[in-house]
């Protein structure tokens, strides 16, 4: 409740000063009393703000959610600017602004970048947010946090290892394999130090999840749960042997 509220409270916020500024500095040349561009101006941010509750969610956590970030940000920020241009048109209308139809493209694309500005700016607060959280977590918290990116089916499962192809990683679990679009760099981060190591450039094991260790012509390998071989390059021999997994 307290979280809901705070988040309230700062979208309020940020809505009356962009809606402030945006009257003050007569954006678009809209006319009138002051009052009523503040009120046209905090409404129409406020229809902004309101759909992205849905929006975001709808782009970035449903249909889009295995998406590179870039295509998601994009999205969300062109359905963002429809309900936005939508009401803006209503206002200038009101207000006897230019509103012409010829000029809808026009307004969209203004409406459209100021969505892009702002979505880009709530993905990177977000994202700062979360790793800050993650400083704090518990080992096994993190592991939860990052199953959360894989289907429903995956949640509380055994996490054994994470491998890297192209630019997507192979998640091995107790529960089967799922492939996710993320850098295997931000995942290791994300995970921390305490649930697993790094045994090569493409590879990631969790403490949990190896079974056996071996050498094949001459090279360490690990062996996961599954019977699925992890190589260990020589620069993390050290630390594979530290922890114990050899």
């Amino acid at each position: 409740m307290a979280s809901a509220l705070k988040d309230i409270t700062r979208t309020l916020g940020i809505v009356t000063l962009l809606a402030a500024g945006f009257t003050w500095f007569g954006v678009y040349g809209t006319g009138g009393p002051v009052w009523l561009r503040f009120a046209m101006w905090f409404v129409t941010m406020m229809v902004g703000a309101i759909s992205s509750f849905w929006i975001v969610p709808f782009v970035f956590h449903r249909h889009l959610k295995t998406a590179h970030p870039a295509i998601r940000i994009l999205a969300a920020s062109i359905l963002l600017a429809v309900p936005v241009t939508l009401t803006l048109e209503v206002f200038l209308l009101l207000i006897g602004a230019n509103a012409a139809l010829p000029y809808l493209p026009i307004q969209f694309a203004y409406v459209w970048a100021v969505c892009l500005v702002m979505t880009i700016g709530g993905f990177l607060m977000d994202r700062a947010r979360r790793l800050a959280e993650l400083e704090d977590a518990e080992p096994e918290d993190r592991v939860a946090g990052f199953l959360q990116r894989l289907p429903v089916k995956y949640r509380g499962a055994d996490l054994w290892a994470i491998s890297s192809e192209d630019h997507y990683l192979r998640v091995h679990t107790d529960r089967g394999e799922e492939m996710i679009l993320m850098r295997l760099a931000d995942a290791i981060r994300e995970l921390g130090e305490d649930n697993g190591l790094q045994t090569h450039r493409s590879w990631w094991v969790s403490h949990q999840g190896v079974s056996d260790a071996r050498r094949a012509n001459g090279k360490l390998v690990l062996v996961l749960k599954s019977g699925r071989e992890v190589p260990v390059s020589r620069t993390y021999q050290p630390d594979v042997r530290a922890a114990g997994l050899a």
